[in-house]
């Protein structure tokens, strides 16, 4: 957040999985129309009447109308994978391509940041666009005067792939918004306890990216533990007691650490247990796993038809 970054600087390891938001875009049929196809349907005349905040936003901004756009995603909106911003920086991508614009990945993830935090006025990050665009396993830092970089994780082939075999993901079959939680943890950034733990967090997090590049994933997973304790005192609820009670029979059971993904409150819960101890860990937690593996490449065109550049 930038009530934090701006202060003191800021700093995440991400990585991108492979779940995807699919969009494809056609000429409609009738070209002074607009329809979008997401978990509803929307027909208008003039793009101002669109009531879906991001489409509203970026077809304005980009002037494109007359056009066909599905979007169809892997995982719901407000499970803590980013799909929000991940939506946003495909969105952009796929109008570029349209138009015959080359974009890059640093222009996409700025873009997208500007639509949802400035425009939109969303109380979230940066992280989930650049890792949207971006892709892969990467430490992001947030500078005091706005400028992100982003740097690949460089780590033996054997520890991303024992990293990623050692990563269990499970549904807690709840979705929610991260809007109130994240004021809260924004309002709460003053306080001096809450922000010596993001401070904290901040330090967890190279020391994170360290243990991988060392190959010490047993510290990793110890890590993680730690900044979860940190995380949940960031602002009332993100955790509640189901998850707290997922969470402990995790750890009691062989896993090393862990974490709720995404702002808090539900979503997805993530551990770091070794394979010896993976099969108690699956049976003791409650919730569904949600099997992944890591991606690569981040926003991507698939495909472009031959038609013309409008």
């Amino acid at each position: 957040m930038a009530a934090y970054y701006e202060r003191y600087g800021g700093c995440v390891l991400s990585t991108t999985i492979n779940k995807y938001i699919y969009l494809s875009i056609h000429p409609y049929f009738n070209e002074h129309q607009t329809l979008l196809k997401y978990s509803e349907n929307e027909l208008v005349d003039d793009i101002q009447d669109i009531r879906h905040s991001i489409f509203h936003q970026v077809l304005a901004d980009m002037d494109v109308s007359g056009v066909e756009i599905s979007s169809t995603a892997d995982v719901p909106g407000g499970t803590g994978l980013g799909s929000s911003s991940a939506f946003t920086v495909g969105l952009l991508h796929t109008l570029y391509s349209y138009k015959g614009t080359f974009a890059s990945k640093a222009r996409l993830a700025k873009e997208a940041c500007e639509v949802e935090i400035d425009k939109l006025g969303s109380p979230i990050g940066k992280q989930d666009q650049y890792a949207a665009a971006f892709g892969g396993l990467n430490f992001i830092r947030f500078n005091k005067d706005g400028t992100v970089s982003v740097s690949p994780v460089m780590m033996r082939a054997s520890t991303h792939k024992t990293l990623e075999q050692n990563l269990l993901m499970f549904y807690t079959g709840t979705t929610r918004s991260a809007n109130d939680i994240l004021r809260e943890q924004k309002k709460n950034i003053s306080q001096d306890e809450k922000n010596q733990n993001l401070q904290s967090m901040c330090r967890l997090a190279e020391a994170m990216k360290e243990a991988l590049e060392c190959g010490d994933l047993t510290r990793f997973g110890q890590i993680m533990h730690e900044s979860w304790l940190l995380k949940k005192t960031l602002a009332a609820g993100i955790t509640n007691p189901d998850i707290d009670q997922a969470y402990e029979a995790a750890m009691q059971n062989g896993a090393l650490g862990g974490k709720l993904l995404g702002a808090g409150g539900g979503g997805f819960l993530l551990f770091y247990c070794e394979p010896q101890y993976q099969k108690q860990v699956r049976e003791s937690i409650g919730f569904r796993e949600f099997p992944f593996r890591f991606e690569h490449d981040g926003t991507s065109v698939v495909y472009i038809g031959d038609k013309y550049w409008r």
